[in-house]
Parts: C-alpha cells; sequence; structure tokens
C-alpha cells in the first residue's frame, strides 16, 4: 500500500470513528486513542480530568510505543474496520 493510500484509509477510519454517535468499549477506545497519537505523531499527556483515565490512557501509549506511525496508522485501520464489522 503507498504511503498516499495509507493515509487516505486512515483518514477515512477518522471519519467513520467520529461520525459514530454510540459509545465504544473502554477497551477498543484506549487501543484506537494510542494509535491514533502514535500515527499522529501527537506526544502530549493525557488530559482527563479523571486521574484513572490519564493512568489507563498512558499504560495504552506505553503498549504502542515500539511502533513506527504507518504501522499504528494500520493498526488503527484495523481496530475500525474490525470494530464495524462484528458489530452487526
Amino acid at each position: 500500500m503507498t504511503n498516499k493510500a495509507l493515509n487516505k484509509e486512515f483518514e477515512d477510519a477518522v471519519k467513520r470513528v467520529n461520525a459514530h454517535k454510540e459509545p465504544f468499549p473502554a477497551d477498543i477506545l484506549l487501543r484506537m486513542y494510542a494509535y491514533y497519537k502514535k500515527a499522529t505523531n501527537d506526544y502530549g499527556r493525557p488530559s482527563s480530568r479523571t486521574p484513572i483515565i490519564n493512568a489507563f490512557k498512558t499504560n495504552a501509549l506505553f503498549q504502542a510505543k515500539d511502533i513506527s506511525e504507518d504501522e499504528a496508522k494500520r493498526i488503527y485501520i484495523d481496530i475500525v474496520n474490525d470494530y464495524f464489522l462484528y458489530r452487526k
């Protein structure tokens, strides 16, 4: 897959997630959060008002630390596709 195609598919997956109105399961949401942050090269600290949520987000980010941005995009796309495929 070319870089341009990967970026387009990633953007489409992000739009799909943002358009979804129902809540995601917490484990899926944390995985998407970590891979999105890694894919977009966003290394800002989690900013929830709840310390435990920040701890879970930090742990999710730590688990995704050793992958490339492109690999994070691929994993994010897979998570989104799997969620919507098996949700029906």
